[in-house]
């Protein structure tokens, strides 16, 4: 069975490819930001947000993919239950990672799968993390190892990568973390 991912992040790719889950890429092209200030300025929370963003994804491909399983997803960072965003430049990302900095704070990743453009099954997994206490060196010295369209597009820390040092402790699934939990998708596709 192959499954379609409605999203661009070449890591949930890689991780869907890396446990053999037979899948193309259909990106859903949704207004992220649109969506999320929406939703904020209703009250919504973070873990509201990420569930909602990986079903709206996961529907509008489906919708123009009939009869086929399409996957959804959506990570986002809870500090204190502020919904902190991708930055839009590396100053941001400086300002980001100084508000975690020291801090413990959740990562949520929302999944949802639709088939003929209804939700048939979501899943949401939050992971606990603290950064390290670290200087405004430190800070830098992290953000310039990381190219501005990567830092833009995946946000102020990549766990599969350089972004592992940050952290005094991860607690969580580390596909999840990276944005999808599999293990989950895996389960549900292998009772169908």
């Amino acid at each position: 069975m192959k499954i379609i991912l409605a999203s661009k992040s070449g890591v949930r790719k890689k991780i869907l490819d890396k446990y053999k889950v037979n899948n193309e890429v259909i990106v859903s092209n949704v207004d992220e930001d649109e969506i999320k200030n929406s939703l904020l300025s209703e009250g919504a929370s973070p873990l509201f947000i990420s569930k909602n963003l990986a079903e709206i994804k996961s529907i509008k491909v489906s919708n123009q993919n009939p009869d086929r399983l399409v996957v959804g997803a959506d990570s986002v960072i809870s500090l204190n239950e502020e919904l902190i965003n991708k930055p839009n430049s590396r100053k941001e990302a400086f300002d980001i990672l100084k508000k975690l900095n020291n801090s413990k704070h959740y990562l949520i990743s929302s999944v949802c799968i639709s088939k003929n453009g209804a939700m048939i099954w979501n899943h949401t997994n939050s992971s606990e993390l603290k950064m390290k206490n670290l200087t405004d060196s430190e800070l830098n010295t992290y953000l310039d190892k990381i190219d501005t369209k990567t830092l833009l597009a995946y946000g102020v820390y990549q766990i599969e990568a350089e972004g592992f040092e940050l952290f005094e402790y991860i607690k969580g699934d580390k596909e999840s973390i990276m944005g999808l939990p599999v293990k989950e998708i895996i389960n549900y596709i292998n009772k169908l």
